[in-house]
């Protein structure tokens, strides 16, 4: 039985201070920080499942000779196969690891060790059975053998569980995760780790593509200033840059476009989507097309910024919305082309393990950009574009917002105890973590 006391954590701590430092080119996209404490979590994770495989060691078989007193000089054998058992107690374990954590061409990290060192203080070793009174003559001896044998033992298993263990586990980390069949988010590594005494930054990409044609995207990710809080565990630092993103595809994909057709105005409306309804303020239309039904068909102009602000986010959507109607023979015919624009709030949630959306609009404005049938009082309108807006456009995006971005987290890990803070032009959430051994 092997047993150890020391200062594990706080070594394993100095261990993972000594990755690779590399050159960024643009701004990432996602900043994951790991805090002291986060750091001290994972040693006191590496020193379970060290003092685990310590426990499994086979010590071998060796001899040698000793002088004691009263006997001289005596050849001794040890055998692991003697009658009875042995307790062996560790004291003092030194460890000093330097590993190097990089990224792949993939964008992948990768993990290797470059050195590694280890000292035991102190072995004490109690043998039991017949023959323990005479061995124990001999304990210096065998302490000293084991101490030695541990020690070369020790970086053996840390090296082997880096090979077969961590970097399988590092490559379990996504690079790209499938949002939906539209989007994916791309979570290539920047670059090797950047390290300081009292944390760790990882920087990803953090960008949304389209899954059918990835662009370029024509504005970069800003730098994000990170606030010194060490509250938590582990911080992500989402910029404002991985949600304009995603803005990005799905305007260019044509899912904020909109058709709004009479059968999708509620039944009580005093307005219909048809040329007699609107003879009462545009009279030419109802004389041009007389009984004819209309057709609306909106578009959001460019893609919408979600501007962060300290304890803010907001966005402002610019419409442009095109009135037709419904002749014979499937023909549409334009009549009349409206510009609504509205400002909205948003509000981000922490959802398990992504962030979450909901939209909260305002007021519209409607105005008359063009007409065939004359000049009109667009008022009558807004209630039923707000309508439409509110009951239909807004739901579908929000059910989106709600599908989460998901955060790059390695397998088994659990985040629990959030906290949320918007910072100039990043969302910055701060959590702890919890590793799932089953």
């Amino acid at each position: 039985m092997v047993t150890s006391t020391g200062t594990l954590p706080s070594l394993l701590l100095g261990t993972l201070l000594t990755f690779t430092s590399g050159a960024l080119g643009a701004n990432p996209g996602l900043v994951v920080r790991i805090t002291d404490q986060g750091l001290e979590y994972v040693a006191q994770e590496e020193l379970l499942a060290l003092q685990s495989k310590l426990h499994k060691v086979t010590l071998p078989d060796f001899n040698g000779d000793v002088r004691i007193k009263h006997f001289g000089s005596v050849d001794y054998r040890f055998h692991r196969r003697l009658d009875g058992s042995f307790d062996v107690k560790v004291k003092g374990i030194t460890i000093s690891v330097n590993l190097l954590l990089d990224s792949e061409p993939s964008g992948r990290p990768k993990v290797a060790v470059s050195s590694c060192s280890s000292h035991i203080r102190d072995v004490e070793v109690h043998i039991s059975g017949d023959l323990g009174w005479l061995l124990n003559l001999f304990h210096n001896q065998i302490e000293s053998r084991f101490r030695r044998v541990l020690e070369s033992k020790i970086c053996e298993i840390i090296e082997d569980s880096v090979t077969s263990e961590l970097q399988p586990y590092l490559q379990t980390l996504p690079v790209t995760t499938e949002i939906d069949h539209l989007a994916g988010l791309d979570y290539s590594l920047m670059g090797a780790p950047q390290a300081t005494a009292q944390m760790l930054d990882v920087m990803f990409k953090g960008e949304i593509f389209s899954r059918d044609d990835r662009f370029p995207v024509a504005f970069l990710a800003p730098v994000m200033n990170l606030p010194e809080e060490h509250s938590r565990m582990v911080y992500f630092a989402i910029s404002d840059y991985a949600f304009n993103t995603a803005s990005l595809v799905y305007h260019k994909a044509g899912f904020l476009n909109f058709t709004i057709t009479d059968d999708m105005i509620p039944p009580d409306s005093s307005i219909r989507l048809n040329t007699k309804s609107f003879r009462a303020f545009v009279p030419r239309i109802a004389r041009l097309y007389p009984n004819t039904n209309l057709e609306l068909q909106g578009a959001v102009i460019s893609a919408p910024c979600l501007n962060f602000s300290p304890g803010n986010l907001s966005t402002a959507a610019q419409m442009e919305i095109e009135a037709f109607v419904l002749l014979p023979n499937s023909v549409k015919e334009p009549v009349f082309r409206l510009s609504v624009a509205t400002n909205v709030s948003a509000m981000l949630t922490f959802n398990t393990s992504k962030i979450t959306g909901f939209l909260e609009p305002g007021k519209i404005q409607v105005e008359l950009k063009e007409s065939k049938v004359g000049r009109f009082n667009v008022e009558l309108l807004e209630a039923l574009l707000n309508y439409y807006l509110l009951n239909n456009f807004y739901p579908k995006v929000n059910d989106k917002l709600a599908e989460g971005f998901p955060l790059p987290l390695l397998r088994k890990i659990q985040l629990y105890d959030p906290i949320l803070q918007i910072h100039k032009d990043f969302l910055f959430l701060g959590t702890n973590v919890r590793y799932l051994r089953v």
